[in-house]
């Protein structure tokens, strides 16, 4: 069985292409948001409860909404009882965000959440992002090499604690890269906007600085050259070389 969540919402573009990628590897759980929660990270829903509604159940499809966050998505759908869906999933796959998700975004995204999260079930778990904010979005180009991606991760698995961060360029790919996570930061503003009451409102914006744009080692270098990158992205945050250090 297959788990299938995301960020952008249930009726995405992204996520729909995503199941169609998906369905000739077996059964198909969706269990996404119910609206966009883009920049969510890990982030659970506590204080409030979480509701949902099923779309679709068909033999082999089941599409929820869920009103919570990516990770919230991915706990519902592996601590509930669906019916025809026993057991853990074979591999949970979060997107296709409409969006990068490189460098330092992995930390913010609401898409590696969920897929951080299936990994802390020791489940192989893929999150696929393109470099594309538009809603119609086009996934032609990588849709062939996203299947053999998932074709590979269900037949080799991945190394416990470590899920993959899949990333494709616009227009004509060149091929697949392994890559390390660029270094790179966000120049945050926010802007003043109107609001009721007297009260002060603000946007956030801002602009990414990739602080090594010539490492050819890093995702944004394979992005920026007409390359998929994969990141492979660990669970465990110990730094041991400076444990060591500390020993």
């Amino acid at each position: 069985m297959i788990l299938i969540t995301n960020d952008d919402g249930y009726n995405s573009k992204g996520i729909n292409t995503l199941i169609e990628l998906a369905k000739p590897f077996g059964k198909i759980l969706v269990v996404a948001p119910d609206t966009p929660r883009s920049a969510q990270s890990s982030a659970l829903t506590v204080a409030v409860p979480v509701t949902c509604n099923e779309i679709c159940n068909e033999e082999n499809l089941r599409i929820v909404a869920c009103s919570g966050t990516p990770a919230d998505c991915v706990k519902f759908a592996l601590c509930s009882q669906f019916p025809n869906f026993e057991g853990l999933p074979d591999i949970v796959l979060s997107g296709i965000n409409h969006g990068a998700n490189s460098s330092i975004n992995v930390m913010y995204s609401g898409t590696m959440g969920a897929t951080i999260e299936g990994t802390l079930y020791n489940i192989p778990s893929i999150g696929f992002s393109i470099c594309d904010h538009n809603l119609d979005a086009d996934f032609s180009i990588c849709k062939k090499y996203f299947s053999e991606i998932i074709k590979d991760v269900l037949e080799n698995g991945l190394p416990q604690g470590v899920c993959l961060n899949v990333n494709a360029p616009v227009g004509e790919i060149r091929g697949v890269k392994y890559c390390r996570q660029a270094r790179g930061t966000w120049e945050n503003e926010f802007l003043p906007s109107a609001a009721p009451l007297g009260r002060k409102c603000y946007w956030m914006t801002g602009d990414f600085i990739n602080e090594e744009p010539q490492a050819a080692d890093t995702d944004e270098y394979a992005l920026a050259n007409g390359f998929i990158s994969i990141q492979p992205v660990q669970t465990d945050f110990t730094d041991y070389g400076y444990l060591k250090t500390k020993s």
